[in-house]
């Protein structure tokens, strides 16, 4: 089962600094190509720590859309 939220990145606020790729339990998030972070949904569990760990704030939990 999926939790309720994932992680979404600002790319247009990213510094790609790698932190929230260092705290992901999961190795969900990757910096792609030293510009972005980018997160894979479907492996995201929803927990927030990259959100609290962004310097910048440019990441959100933010809610999955329910499948019927």
């Amino acid at each position: 089962m999926k939790s309720k939220k994932y992680a979404l990145v600002d790319e247009k606020r990213c510094v790609a600094c790698g932190a929230c790729a260092n705290v992901c339990p999961r190795g969900a998030i990757s910096v792609l190509h030293g510009c972005f972070a980018r997160a894979e949904s479907e492996i995201c569990l929803g927990c927030g720590l990259c959100a609290r760990t962004c310097p910048v704030g440019c990441i959100t939990a933010v809610e999955r859309e329910a499948v019927a």
